[in-house]
């Protein structure tokens, strides 16, 4: 006897970016409820974009939603651009109250429970702000082999590394990526990634991507440009990434790249070498010397609404 077919109702948004086509695209499923996770993966496969949510009932009360979060690959605990996209989704959809000017509520996924704030103007969202783990700053690559071989994954001399004076190393408010400063825009521009190399230096470090920045930037409004590789969990290459952004202006601050104060405002412009120019706003709080809270926001943008029939 052959299953009875299934239809869901599906939303995608653009992440971080105010227009269509531009930032990082999410396909947001509201009601997953009674998918196993082989239709899950079989879904995110089908979409075919860097991240597919679906979203659950909470399992913990003090949460308006559970998120579920499938690259084309696999299932990952925690992403940024995914949750800032879907919480945009829910409110615009009206899952969500959103009583003006910021609404607080709070996610569950699979490493907790963490607050997102809803600006809210005029009865549309402007801009979702998620808060992340606090930072973990683990693995620093100081051995002049290793430099080499990140160098040779990213196909960029390893002088134009070397000399950002900045270190190699693992961070992570999530999920850890390897934070790789270059010099010079042309540089990070020029980029040709080897995604095995990627892929082997990551299991080598514990990360899930590489995330490489300069401070010199293609707009006047950026504090840094950006590229980040994941091949290791099936994304080539991301647009816009709210995790790495994450650890990334953690890294700016605790290494003193930026001016900091107790609240440290960077942004992030990342997606130019894919044609989808993406903008993330990171928030850094810091007290004597101790980063406290990081924030990732930004706004998105729906795009696409549909439905997938099984």
């Amino acid at each position: 006897m052959e299953p009875k077919p299934r239809s869901l109702k599906f939303y995608q948004a653009d992440v971080f970016t105010s227009q269509p086509f531009g930032g990082n695209p999410v396909a947001v499923f509201p009601d997953a409820k009674g998918l196993s996770d082989d239709e899950l993966q079989q879904i995110a496969r089908e979409m075919n974009l860097s991240e597919t949510v679906f979203v659950f009932p909470p399992s913990d009360p003090a949460a308006v939603v559970r998120l579920r979060i499938f690259t084309p690959t696999q299932e990952i605990p925690f992403a940024g651009h995914p949750v800032v996209g879907t919480m945009h989704v829910l409110a615009q959809l009206g899952f969500i109250a959103t009583p003006e000017p910021v609404t607080r509520v709070v996610q569950e996924c699979n490493i907790g429970l963490f607050p997102v704030d809803l600006h809210v103007r005029d009865g549309r969202v402007t801009r979702v702000v998620m808060t992340q783990p606090a930072p973990q700053f683990l693995e620093s690559i100081e051995d002049t082999e290793d430099l080499y071989l990140v160098a040779s994954a990213l196909g960029i001399s390893k002088h134009v590394i070397a000399d950002a004076k900045w270190p190699l190393q693992v961070v992570s408010t999530g999920l850890p990526v390897l934070i790789v400063p270059v010099r010079t825009l042309t540089a990070v521009r020029s980029i040709t990634p080897d995604p095995s190399a990627i892929m082997h230096l990551c299991r080598r470090f514990g990360a899930n991507g590489i995330m490489v920045f300069t401070t010199v930037t293609v707009e006047t409004f950026a504090t840094v440009h950006a590229r980040m590789f994941a091949p290791s969990i099936g994304i080539p290459e991301d647009p816009a990434t709210g995790s790495a952004g994450g650890a990334l202006g953690a890294y700016l601050v605790q290494n003193g790249v930026v001016d900091v104060g107790p609240m440290t405002e960077i942004v992030i412009e990342q997606g130019y070498e894919i044609d989808r120019p993406s903008r993330i706003l990171v928030q850094v709080e810091s007290d004597d010397d101790a980063i406290q809270t990081v924030k990732v926001g930004g706004q998105c943008v729906m795009v696409v609404e549909g439905t997938l029939n099984f």
